[in-house]
């Protein structure tokens, strides 16, 4: 089953007085004004609390779409969980999944920027507003051409396709009985049920 994508806003949120940068980020770690109990990520200048703490369901879901990914295309990608990637000077957010080009050792000295990115997953139970919202926003501006958004409660896989600097063009949602294909690997194709948790 395949529908448009139900009227979730996909914009950013009203501008704050200040965008951080990456580099007010690691400064603000480097003197203690975030420590390293706190978790946060940067996403378009704005420094947002990741989901604390994590739930079964959650933890279960980036389990499940790591291993179909990993055992269904081996070494052509390196999935990375929950790690930072640098979409600009002021965004290096932290996905559930980052599938990514190979191999570890690309990334000695930079997190994986745009042109090396594949495809991002995030997983989603209460932050599917700001998943589908700021953060789909954020990755369109940074030409991330295939972003999901894993909705954990309502069972169903959100594709965001066709970024521009609006925003994504194309938004749907497949139902969990549904099949996908990563743009960058037509020959991939995953059941959405198969990175859901069982019911």
């Amino acid at each position: 089953m395949q529908t448009t994508e139900p009227g979730i806003n996909t914009q950013l949120t009203d501008s704050p007085l200040r965008l951080w940068t990456v580099a007010d980020y690691y400064r603000m770690a480097e003197t203690g004004i975030l420590s390293a109990d706190d978790r946060v990520e940067l996403v378009a200048g704005q420094i947002i609390r990741k989901m604390s703490p994590q739930g079964i369901p959650h933890a279960l879901a980036i389990t499940l779409s790591r291993r179909v990914i990993d055992d269904r295309l081996n070494h052509q990608v390196l999935v990375r969980v929950q790690l930072p990637i640098r979409l600009s000077n002021y965004s290096e957010p932290e996905p559930d999944i980052s599938v990514v080009m190979p191999d570890e050792l690309r990334y000695v000295d930079h997190h994986p920027s745009p042109s090396e990115v594949y495809w991002l997953i995030e997983i989603a139970d209460i932050t599917l507003k700001i998943d589908c919202g700021l953060k789909a926003q954020d990755s369109a501006q940074s030409a991330i051409a295939d972003y999901w958004v894993l909705n954990l409660k309502q069972r169903q896989l959100h594709i965001f396709r066709e970024p521009n600097s609006e925003g994504y063009q194309s938004i749907v949602v497949l139902a969990a009985d549904a099949t996908i294909s990563p743009l960058q690997f037509p020959a991939l194709s995953i059941q959405v049920q198969e990175l859901l948790p069982p019911v």
